[in-house]
């Protein structure tokens, strides 16, 4: 007889569930520490497997945590899943900053550099783009005839130190409300301005809009220069007179600051330097237990170099929100998350919607059941670190530390956000397969599972499968997720920039009416 524990993992003692390292086939009697335990049911990777007796009724707990509540008996051995697990409403004490606890220095004469481009404000680039910005879905198109100018060989060929030319569109930028919904846009714009990754840029407006170039330009002091930055271009097309014009213009001033890209070298930048943008999507069972906690111990040691940190999807801490807050450095900082949290709960009621619409139908077929059960291994992505800051929506990232921003769940306009706030380097953990990239920021993909790694081998940078296998530790993957966060910074490509990603992810958050 097999035991539980040579093909499932129970996560913590408290815990009323384990989860099945492989598939297993119904009618496999296992010994367990509780007694015997027959599977009544098939259990696919990542599926929870219950492991006591549960009435009616009952909490259901997993990472020592509770994922829900049983609807209706559940017997040792039953799958648990959507037919007999359901999330109520239930407690959770925030305590601020109880658990808060500073990481252990690192050891003296450890810090570590990265090859990148120094830029001003004691800011570092890791890739080195030009962008061209429309400030409305009007002047997208004329956006992207421009970007298109430059690509091909012959322009790899002239400038090779020159990532590429960007055309950053959107879908809003009027019709739309003059106050937090502009303002948010108007963020987003200027977090792509004055990213460490951009040189410079051309911002092109229609000329009509709710957003107007001049305002987002006055408003985000984008015309006030620090010492060695570029002056950018600003025109809208019914001031140059039309489309081909405002090509052309357009095209000469890209190509007046091509040479300025070209010149930029990559230099010897401390870690502290790099802010982190941490992201999941297509999460299965095994993200909580693998690659997830092993980029909570690649955050920390980013943190211990002096590093930034930035965890994002606010609906997807939801239910777990009380193990970053008892984190928190401060009152204040433990408050906003609580408030983020609360404007959630608010904005779902006012669409007659419920948070736990998510988990999507892949993160369902994965093996998740609530959002709480997803929210948990979610926030593993967090470390130990403690919370030093919460942002909004793409907001400045200004401080070193581990830090929270609030962000919607959809992985694209989740990461458009911790980009804009300066995130010069992403690590996105997957189970069910997300293709996901973006310019201006490389992302490194990590796969939660072995089997998702070889059959997507060309989309996947780490395999975080390896800690289900038991051939590695979470902390040897977390180390390995380090490195490869170095070497990408440093200039190594992801297998989505290998794959020309990038160019059609930039998706800012939509807040209000379209009138």
């Amino acid at each position: 007889m097999q035991s539980l524990e040579s093909i499932a993992l129970r996560l913590h003692p408290d815990d009323d569930v384990a989860v099945a390292k492989a598939p297993l086939k119904a009618g496999l009697l296992l010994s367990d520490r509780d007694g015997e335990v027959l599977l009544s049911a098939d259990i696919g990777r990542g599926h929870k497997i219950a492991v006591r007796h549960l009435a009616d009724g009952a909490t259901v707990r997993k990472y020592g945590q509770v994922i829900g509540f049983a609807r209706g008996e559940i017997r040792p051995g039953d799958l648990v899943h959507l037919h007999n697990l359901e999330l109520r409403d239930f407690v959770r004490d925030h305590a601020i900053g109880t658990d808060a606890r500073p990481l252990s220095p690192l050891p003296p004469g450890s810090e570590r550099t990265f090859p990148g481009y120094s830029r001003p404000g004691g800011r570092a680039g890791t890739r080195n783009y030009i962008a061209v910005i429309s400030s409305v879905n009007c002047s997208a198109s004329v956006s992207k005839y421009v970007a298109e100018r430059f690509r091909g060989p012959s322009f790899a060929h002239d400038f090779p130190g020159v990532d590429g030319v960007v055309a950053f569109t959107h879908k809003s930028g009027c019709a739309m409300p003059d106050n937090e919904p502009t303002r948010l846009l108007q963020r987003v714009l200027a977090g792509i301005a004055r990213h460490p990754n951009i040189t410079g840029y051309v911002l092109i407006g229609l000329g009509c809009e709710v957003n107007q170039t001049d305002r987002l330009v006055r408003e985000f002091s984008l015309d006030q220069l620090e010492p060695g930055e570029v002056p950018p271009a600003v025109m809208n097309i019914q001031t140059q007179g039309g489309i081909a014009r405002t090509i052309e213009a357009a095209t000469k001033a890209v190509e007046r600051l091509l040479p300025v890209s070209a010149a930029m070298r990559r230099t010897p930048q401390p870690l502290s330097r790099l802010v982190l943008a941490m992201n999941c999507g297509g999460s299965d069972g095994a993200s909580g237990i693998t690659a997830n906690p092993a980029l909570g111990v690649a955050s920390d040691q980013l943190v211990r170099h002096g590093g930034a940190s930035v965890l994002g999807e606010t609906p997807e801490i939801y239910g777990a929100e009380h193990l970053l807050t008892r984190r928190a450095v401060s009152r204040e900082v433990g408050e906003k998350l609580i408030a983020q949290v609360r404007w959630w709960e608010d904005h779902a009621r006012l669409h007659n919607a419920s948070i736990d619409n998510n988990p999507s139908f892949g993160n369902k077929a994965g093996g998740l059941t609530t959002i709480v059960e997803k929210s948990l291994g979610a926030v593993a992505k967090g470390g130990q670190a403690p919370l030093s800051a919460v942002y909004d929506y793409a907001e400045p990232v200004t401080r070193p530390g581990f830090a929270f921003m609030d962000t919607p769940g959809f992985d694209p306009v989740s990461m458009t956000g911790l980009v804009c706030g300066g995130a010069n380097v992403g690590v996105f953990t997957t189970g069910r397969g997300s293709v996901y990239g973006c310019k201006p920021t490389p992302c490194i993909k990590v796969a939660t599972n072995t089997t998702l790694f070889e059959w997507m081998r060309d989309d996947m940078d780490i395999n975080a499968g390896t800690i289900l296998d038991g051939t590695e530790s979470v902390e040897q993957v977390g180390h390995r997720i380090f490195e490869e966060m170095i070497a990408v910074a440093g200039g190594k490509k992801t297998r989505s920039e290998a794959q020309g990603l990038g160019d059609e992810e930039f998706a800012p958050w939509l807040l209000g009416p379209v009138f």
